[in-house]
């Protein structure tokens, strides 16, 4: 079995939305693998925001039952790729697929210092659909002004297709056995009304769906178009999602143990269209095949499998064996007695020392916490390595530390690990955390 690490005490009874709340994520796309879970590979909105030319550091996360969700942690940042921008970020939205064993992750970067006139479209690979993944390059004929936000479907025949696009062009094409090259030159898809950006491309009943954002003025919505060919002619449906809140629009559908879901992102956290937050909602056909309009909900999904068995090699560390500094205090949890860090203000810490990390790698952190403000910010940072900064939403006391938040890091062998949580924003207090590693 693989452990994941989840304490018992932090599963939930639905998924909620936003459903990935730690950090801020964006553009899921969703795939259903052959270990029978469902993951997200989205992009990821740096905080503190300064706009899109910063997004930067992907991460993957996963699920087996729809509603308790693993941040599986960080597969790829622009620091990987020899080829990109000198200076890093516009790392924007990507998709994943799966061909004769091996992981294929499709990324927008841009080669040259002008961003947006310099796009091609890069390929990383993995044994693994969580981690491990190397960066092989561009693929040589994509990419151009405004050429981003790539999809591969692969057919039921094992044949795979490419489709991306922006500044109301969309092109698709066949892509070679090696999937890191196309077969033929791109071909621009007929039929799409007012398209914008964020193709999107799944099949249903040997019905083929082609969904993407419009060009609604600051409020994108998702419209689609459906044709018995991969490559079109494609013949517009309809609008299935209506804005979200957000200034953008992106989302994926994917089908999981028999039920069709809708990945999008809203802004319902930070109230910034820069920093968004990934949301699921259920989708439904008509007879004829046509879509449902996808009715957005803060309650989320319900569990779909039973939850996932906690990881019995995990370990709980309690803040009375902590570092405190900056003003941070000690003091009794009203409810349930137990010590708690209270960081009262900027600058103020609580530092975790002799962590173990096993056999070193991937471990999910798990904080317990309490804070009245809506959006409290921590600053992570793990062996003196500045990280990130993570959301905590209010509990709405300071003494009852149900506020639950994970993130996966990068561990050392053993047990000299330092994690430090810095207060940024708001009055938070930490209860404790448990350090799970991971065991693949």
């Amino acid at each position: 079995m693989r452990h994941i690490g989840m304490p018992t005490d932090f599963l939930k009874e639905t998924s909620q939305n936003p459903v990935l709340t730690t950090i801020f994520t964006a553009d899921p796309s969703a795939h259903v693998w052959e270990d029978g879970r469902i993951y997200i590979y989205a992009s990821h909105d740096m905080d503190p925001a300064r706009g899109c030319d910063l997004m930067d550091r992907y991460h993957v996360f996963s699920s087996e039952d729809m509603v308790n969700w693993v941040d599986e942690g960080e597969i790829l940042s622009s620091d990987d790729v020899s080829w990109g921008r000198p200076e890093g970020g516009f790392m924007w939205a990507p998709d994943c697929a799966f061909k004769n064993g091996t992981y294929y992750f499709y990324y927008p970067h841009p080669s040259g210092s002008n961003g947006n006139g310099s796009w091609k479209m890069g390929v990383a690979t993995s044994q693994h659909p969580r981690s491990g993944f190397t960066d092989q390059g561009y693929i040589v004929g994509l990419g151009g002004f405004a050429m981003i936000d790539p999809c591969v479907l692969v057919d039921d025949d094992g044949r795979a297709y490419m489709y991306y696009g922006g500044g109301s062009r969309c092109a698709g094409g066949e892509l070679n056995d090696d999937m890191l090259s196309i077969k033929e030159d791109m071909q621009d898809m007929v039929g799409l009304e007012d398209f914008h950006e964020a193709a999107w491309v799944f099949k249903r009943n040997h019905l083929y769906y082609l969904t993407y954002s419009d060009n609604l003025d600051n409020l994108n919505r998702m419209r689609y178009a459906t044709s018995t060919s991969p490559l079109g002619p494609w013949t517009y449906r309809g609008i299935f999602l209506e804005p979200t809140g957000c200034s953008t629009s992106h989302g994926s559908v994917a089908e999981f143990k028999g039920q069709w879901y809708m990945f999008y992102h809203n802004q319902a956290i930070s109230d910034l269209g820069n920093l968004r937050s990934v949301c699921i909602d259920p989708l439904f056909f008509n007879e004829d095949g046509t879509i449902q309009t996808v009715i957005q909900t803060k309650e989320g999904i319900h569990p779909v499998a039973p939850a996932p068995v906690p990881n019995p090699n995990a370990t709980t560390y309690s803040v009375e064996n902590g570092t405190l500094g900056g003003g941070a205090l000690f003091v009794t949890n009203e409810l349930s007695k137990s010590i708690v860090s209270h960081l009262p203000m900027p600058g103020s810490y609580c530092q975790f020392d002799h962590v173990d990390g096993a056999r070193g790698g991937r471990a999910a952190i798990y904080i317990r916490y309490a804070t009245t403000e809506r959006l409290t910010k921590l600053h992570l940072t793990v062996n003196g390595d500045d990280l990130s900064l993570l959301n905590a939403l209010s509990t709405g006391s300071l003494t009852d530390t149900v506020g639950r938040a994970s993130i996966t890091v990068q561990l050392q062998p053993g047990q000299d690990n330092h994690i430090r949580f810095t207060a940024v924003t708001g009055d938070i207090c930490l209860e404790s955390i448990t350090v799970s590693p991971f065991s693949d």
